[in-house]
């Protein structure tokens, strides 16, 4: 889908505060309401916006331990990976799971309340799955940079 210039400021404005009403959208767009609401939609359709969301501060719901594990498994071999893959999705602690390149199989981002809560979550969940070779985990000492803003 190509965006013009318009629904690029759009996706701006929505990445910013998706809870801006069509008026206030449509004001600072120079677009009838009805205009913004149509792109919205088309964007929407066209899965250029996937879902809207609200962004939790960890710290305020006892999820402030963040810490990012690579994981290796035994041997590389699809039935692995699929298995993997399907039980680590399932992990709530788990905020994002990459496969990547590189000497690691995986990095898993985790949160969790503290050091107890990710040993926990280590012995109990984690290293429980089938296929992992081994683990490496790096705690963070504070974040620099967080957003979930692309810019376009």
């Amino acid at each position: 889908m190509n965006l013009d210039q318009t629904d690029k400021k759009l996706l701006q404005l929505l990445q910013a505060e998706s809870k801006r009403t069509n008026k206030d959208l449509a004001n600072r767009l120079n677009l009838s309401v009805t205009a913004v609401y149509e792109r919205i939609r088309k964007l929407e359709k066209a899965g250029v916006i996937s879902k809207y969301v609200a962004l939790v501060a960890p710290d305020k719901v006892e999820k402030s331990f963040l810490a990012f594990c690579q994981i290796k498994l035994v041997q590389h071999t699809k039935t692995n990976v699929v298995d993997f893959e399907s039980e680590v999705t399932k992990l709530t602690e788990v905020l994002e799971c990459f496969h990547v390149s590189g000497e690691y199989d995986y990095i898993l981002k985790v949160m969790v309340k503290d050091m107890q809560a990710y040993r926990e979550f280590m012995l109990n969940k984690l290293t429980a799955l089938k296929h992992i070779g081994s683990t490496q985990s790096t705690f963070v000492i504070s974040p620099v940079k967080s957003t979930t803003a692309l810019i376009l």
